[in-house]
């Protein structure tokens, strides 16, 4: 069980649709990455950018881009997180992967698709919350819309970590800050989420605004916005522990049972 977990958020650029520039991309930013590193977190749909055109960038499980991460994370020595296009039983996903060091995965589906963008007309829906064991650290994995739910992020899981992976515009930035740090103080977790920058090809501009927070909602990151950057952070056990018993806050959190 490791008390420290060193993580590297990638604020990048997208190719739109385009997942063999995208994975010559960021091969070239996490081979960047010279100092060791548990977890590496990328954007929603990083090897295509958030398109509506599953036909045109979709991927299998035993595709190019799954064997990809799993050939990053094998020589980073390090998990490697985010999201893509996955056809699976003749519908896509927004599946937001979750590769291990030795080439483990697991795979959340994104529960809730962007009305506004007709997402929920091309992708179907995740019905189940993942919580994933990595180094002694209880991990949850969201993706970008998700943000906006806080009942589906609710800690009830005495999760260590909550981390969203997004395409967020940049029009409407201000509410991507301002979740992400109520998301760390609602849960006592630490909340991170990881954005791209740049334009996409419908036009739509995003200015990144990656930014990780502590249990008491502090940014403990620097992480300048509107550029494509590689941030590298430590969180520590100690401070988890530290508030949640000193606070108790979590002791009070309402019972509930959450129907999909």
């Amino acid at each position: 069980m490791n008390n420290q977990l060193k993580v590297a958020l990638i604020q990048s650029n997208l190719v739109w649709e385009n997942p063999e520039q995208n994975r010559i991309n960021f091969t070239n930013k996490i081979s960047a990455i010279l100092e060791s590193v548990d977890l590496i977190i990328l954007p929603e749909m990083f090897n295509s950018g958030f398109t509506m055109n599953a036909d045109k960038v979709f991927e299998t499980m035993t595709g190019s881009t799954v064997s990809w991460l799993q050939k990053m994370a094998r020589l980073k020595n390090a998990a490697i997180t985010g999201s893509m296009v996955v056809q699976e039983n003749n519908a896509f996903f927004n599946r937001l992967l979750f590769v291990f060091p030795d080439g483990k995965i697991e795979h959340y589906d994104k529960k809730h698709t962007f009305t506004l963008a007709g997402e929920h007309k091309v992708y179907r829906a995740g019905t189940k919350k993942l919580i994933i064991n990595f180094k002694g650290w209880t991990i949850c994995p969201l993706v970008c819309y998700d943000l906006r739910f806080p009942v589906w992020a609710r800690n009830t899981n005495d999760y260590d970590l909550l981390l969203y992976v997004a395409n967020w515009p940049k029009i409407r930035v201000d509410a991507w800050d301002t979740l992400l740090k109520a998301r760390a103080i609602e849960n006592m977790s630490y909340c991170i989420g990881v954005n791209r920058v740049g334009l996409d090809g419908n036009g739509y501009e995003y200015s990144g605004n990656s930014g990780a927070y502590d249990v008491l909602g502090n940014r403990i990151d620097v992480i300048e916005k509107d550029k494509e950057a590689t941030e590298i952070i430590t969180l520590n056990k100690e401070h988890i522990s530290q508030y949640r018993e000193k606070l108790g806050f979590l002791n009070d959190r309402d019972q509930f049972n959450l129907e999909a």
